[in-house]
């Protein structure tokens, strides 16, 4: 920018008269004014939050979110998990629960069973918000994230997103159910050999190679 400091200098000339510093002071003023609210309202939030003081810090160790999406889940779903039999009527009633778009064992389009069903929009834009910041750590998630942006392409991280706030809605389920913190699994939970993918990949391998009249036998490598 150095060198652009004389053509900066020309630009910036001009007249700037009491009227103009008239209009500047109440743009100033109508700043400070919403600082105040915003102010005044957290700290409104702050208090109404401060019984579930615990179960706010426990959603906070989930990779993505923070104190503020932390304070809109248990706004929007609270902390008795009884209201929900498992996770999966909690992502239901969230909205966050992909189709799945199988018909005799054929599945739909990933785009069919990415979409998301009507529920409410305020945890939805929490949880895609948080699913993106999820996706920048180095974490099981973060890599969970990647793995589906791959899978679906370049234009995807919308879909995976959406799937990773699937993930987030359930994982929000067990911390105020089971009175726990997230315990993170690790960037390569995914190919470890014991990782359910993996498992599920080799079954249907398989499951394939004996639908070709073959008998197999599996043996760890060396």
């Amino acid at each position: 920018m150095r060198k652009k400091i004389p053509d900066l200098s020309m630009a910036l000339a001009g007249r700037f008269g009491d009227h103009h510093g008239v209009l500047a002071r109440l743009h100033l003023d109508m700043i400070d004014h919403l600082d105040a609210t915003i102010a005044r309202l957290d700290a409104q939030v702050e208090a109404v939050a401060d019984p579930f003081a615990a179960q706010i810090r426990a959603l906070c160790t989930v990779p993505g979110i923070g104190e503020r999406a932390a304070q809109v889940i248990v706004s929007e779903i609270g902390v008795d998990m009884g209201r929900f039999p498992t996770a999966g009527y909690l992502a239901s009633w969230a909205g966050l629960c992909p189709g799945n778009n199988e018909s005799a064992g054929k599945h739909g389009s990933t785009r069919t069973r990415t979409r998301t069903r009507k529920g409410i929009l305020e945890i939805r834009i929490a949880l895609v918000e948080a699913a993106w910041a999820a996706a920048r750590t180095s974490t099981c998630l973060g890599a969970r994230f990647r793995r589906l942006h791959r899978r679906f392409g370049k234009k995807g991280g919308g879909k995976a997103a959406v799937a990773i706030a699937h993930d987030l809605i359930v994982i929000s389920w067990h911390v105020p159910h089971d009175g726990v913190e997230f315990h993170d699994l690790g960037p390569g939970y995914f190919t470890r050999p014991d990782a359910p993918t993996t498992t599920h990949r080799k079954d249907h391998l398989i499951r394939e190679l004996q639908a070709l009249g073959y008998t197999v036998q599996i043996a760890p490598a060396t």
